[in-house]
């Protein structure tokens, strides 16, 4: 009974939405031409492209229809306990994490020369695309990444944060061999290099997978903080950028790029009928292929950014991925202070497990009669109940 009302609440509520925002959520009530690039003589940053906003106009729409755009869908199979048959409302961040890891897999497979047309039928797009499919065995679908979340105990239908999304498709990829990926999502806004070689490198140290690197940041409480957007915008300019999983708040997108002051993304927020693009081989499967690009992207302004994002990169080898640390290490995190987040060699120890650590041996010491200590104090001498200093505990998820 519960679950039939809400099936007809969801079937009422796709159709008002639907009513109201019109066939793209983000050009509708647009007349004419779409605003979405500046009719000005500027550079556009597109996934590590540098373009001309006038002359380059239509290359860019190229380009940014050759993306993935993933969006909310409705009439998929049922989802959890509730039955749920569409993400609106709740699955934005879930498709801003199908968006960034198509683009890995694009780039990783076809190149990022490669350009969609809705005549493409070559397999290896459509294995990448068959991968988002909204049904339960596609490898990337909403299915398996909210369901994969139940085990991060994220209930399906909650809204996840850019972190959350990111280690679920940690899990995920390891069950797809042909993707040929790994995801690493560096934890404590702090690159460590050991556990990256550790997961690229494991079968010998003269191979190397390919790697998704995830950085999450928390860059402001809650507007984002201006210091660090000449950084962000640096990463966007980089060969290897996958773009960026944040948003505004409330409301998850896709950044791949900027325009002057401007982030350039691609908005989750429309509702598509779900299906299946299988090998394109009928007008049906066609249509939905088209639904899956928009060459159309948003602007927003840096300054009303989430401060929760997380910045992705790609390195298909191990020379791009040191050719990365350089780039970042002189042209990003050399940009603020403190810097958008750090590389370590290896992690902090982990104060939670000092019991464990064999500690050397504490040199006899004649320490000066109680008398003679009044005026002596110890740096930073705040201690806890049982006599320890305190120290700042590093954190490892």
């Amino acid at each position: 009974m519960l679950v039939s009302l809400y099936a007809q609440l969801t079937r009422g509520m796709d159709s008002v939405f639907e009513a109201y925002l019109g066939p793209d959520s983000m050009l509708a009530g647009a007349v004419g031409e779409p605003e979405d690039i500046p009719k000005r003589n500027t550079d556009v940053w597109l996934l590590g492209k540098r373009y001309n906003a006038i002359q380059e106009l239509e290359l860019i729409r190229r380009d940014i229809q050759s993306r993935l755009w993933c969006t909310y869908r409705h009439g998929f199979v049922p989802l959890g306990e509730v039955q749920l048959t569409t993400d609106k409302g709740w699955g934005c961040m879930l498709r801003c994490g199908q968006m960034v890891l198509a683009q890995a897999l694009i780039e990783l497979h076809l190149g990022r020369d490669w350009f969609w047309t809705p005549d493409c039928r070559d397999a290896t797009y459509l294995k990448i695309v068959n991968r988002f499919e909204d049904t339960r065995k596609s490898f990337y679908s909403i299915h398996q990444i909210a369901l994969t979340g139940e085990s991060q105990n994220k209930a399906v239908g909650e809204w996840l944060g850019p972190n959350t999304v990111a280690q679920i498709l940690k899990i995920l990829v390891r069950f797809d061999d042909w993707s040929s990926l790994v995801v690493h999502v560096a934890m404590d806004s702090t690159v460590v290099l050991d556990e990256i070689y550790t997961r690229c490198q494991e079968v010998s140290a003269s191979t190397w997978k390919p790697l998704l690197l995830i950085v999450p940041l928390r860059l402001g409480i809650s507007d984002i903080n201006p210091m660090y957007i000449p950084a962000l915008k640096r990463c966007l300019e980089l060969s290897s950028s996958c773009g960026m999983i944040g948003g505004r708040p409330n409301q998850a997108l896709y950044f791949l790029g900027y325009v002057d002051d401007e982030v350039l993304y691609l908005d989750p927020h429309t509702t598509q009928r779900a299906g299946s693009v299988a090998q394109k081989t009928t007008a049906a499967e066609q249509e939905l292929d088209e639904s899956y690009h928009q060459k159309y992207a948003a602007r927003l302004s840096f300054g009303a950014m989430d401060p929760s994002l997380a910045v992705c990169f790609l390195c298909k080898t191990r020379n791009s991925f040191d050719e990365l640390l350089q780039q970042l290490r002189q042209e990003v995190l050399s940009l603020c202070t403190p810097a958008l987040f750090e590389i370590s060699q290896s992690r902090a120890v982990d104060w939670d497990t000092a019991d464990d650590i064999e500690w050397p041996a504490m040199p006899d010491i004649d320490w000066p009669a109680a008398s003679d200590s009044e005026s002596f104090a110890m740096l930073g001498s705040g201690s806890d109940v049982d006599g320890k200093p305190n120290l700042r505990e590093a954190t490892a998820d």
